[in-house]
């Protein structure tokens, strides 16, 4: 069986630590050597996942203030494993010390009793935590910069929370000016009254001890056609491995999604055409910017399904495990009512590793210049 905590080939990220243990980090093998990373952009992408912020999100409160101890030398990547230690400085463990015996529903905490014999860290959720997110921040926040320097952006948005809807990603162009603004917001959305009314319907979970899930709906722009390949070396199968490692995703789509099973195929199909530069595009972008697991050079756009946080304030059934009796459970400590805009940069960040992997894998990254040739 693979490491799960170890994803790609060509770019492959390790990610370890616990939400409670003294840091968490990641290692980052096989970035392109000699490409500038600007501290400023980093740390603001790490600044939109971060906890404690903001009223929708957990109040606990974490700097995640990466320390690069390899990998990088004034300011830019060396070719050597990138590796990135996030401290974890406020933490009330106390807070879990009824989960060793009764796991919290809809949590990791009985699968991996079973699965590591009742010897994994259940405080914060341990190795399955959200937490754990920051590490794939910090390792897409050094990617997307690698990325954009070659005419790729990502963005997303809250597509929706609960009931509540924001307008989808427009096609099939994207403008790059709407992607750099969501972004960098906190609460990324197109339409500005959709954050009101999502607010509100996270505000309403949370005083009713509760939480709510929704939608992240997350574009790509700037690939070339012809990425990926046939079966299972696809760009959904490439993206959805690291998708799925967003401990609260339930459910991913690309494209028209689950909406072509309820279309005919001359509506699913996209007519292709010739633009005035000589590029083929496609009329409508159904298939989220693949086909035959090959990139076509549109937009690459998909959803996820965010689940609603498994750790709420109102009392729960469960089992007891030293006694295998069903009791009572209340959960204790500081957790989101909803994590639907913190998954946002998590799930750009995502994409960022995925896109610099499929580039890699196909050969198709142009290398920075030479020490010294920066400027010929």
């Amino acid at each position: 069986m693979p490491a799960s905590s170890v994803w790609g080939n060509n770019l492959r990220i390790s990610i370890f630590g616990e939400s409670h243990g003294p840091a968490i980090g990641v290692v980052i093998d096989g970035l392109p050597a000699g490409e500038p990373i600007d501290e400023g952009e980093l740390l603001a992408q790490m600044a939109r996942r971060a906890p404690g912020r903001d009223k929708s999100a957990t109040p606990r409160r974490e700097a995640d203030t990466p320390e690069i101890v390899s990998g990088m030398l004034d300011g830019r990547t060396t070719g050597a494993p990138l590796c990135a230690l996030i401290r974890n400085t406020n933490t009330r463990s106390g807070d879990y010390a009824n989960l060793q015996q009764v796991p919290r529903p809809g949590h990791s905490d009985y699968t991996a009793w079973v699965h590591y014999r009742g010897w994994n860290d259940v405080r914060g959720g341990g190795h399955f935590s959200g937490r754990l997110t920051a590490c794939l921040c910090m390792a897409g926040a050094i990617c997307r910069q690698i990325l954009a320097r070659r005419g790729i952006l990502i963005g997303s948005h809250v597509a929706a929370v609960g009931p509540e809807r924001d307008a989808p990603l427009p096609g099939p162009e994207i403008p790059d000016s709407l992607l750099r603004r969501l972004s960098a917001a906190y609460f990324p959305v197109i339409e500005a009254e959709a954050e009101d009314r999502m607010r509100a319907e996270i505000e309403r979970a949370r005083m009713d001890c509760d939480s709510v899930g929704g939608v992240v709906e997350c574009a790509v722009t700037g690939l070339p056609a012809g990425l990926g390949g046939p079966l299972f070396g696809g760009v959904e199968s490439l993206f959805s491995s690291i998708l799925f490692g967003i401990p609260a995703v339930k459910g991913v789509e690309f494209g028209a999604g689950f909406g072509a099973a309820l279309l005919r195929g001359s509506e699913d199909n996209d007519p292709f055409r010739v633009t005035g530069n000589g590029e083929i595009r496609t009329g409508r972008n159904c298939a989220g910017g693949i086909l035959g697991g090959m990139t076509t050079g549109m937009p690459l756009v998909f959803r996820l399904g965010i689940k609603p946080t498994s750790s709420i304030a109102k009392p729960q059934r469960s089992v007891n495990l030293e006694t295998f009796r069903e009791e009572e459970l209340r959960v204790h400590g500081r957790h989101d009512p909803c994590v639907v805009p913190r998954a946002a940069p998590v799930a750009e960040s995502c994409a960022a590793v995925a896109a610099l992997e499929l580039l890699l894998t196909n050969g198709a990254l142009v290398p920075a210049a030479r020490r010294g040739e920066e400027h010929a």
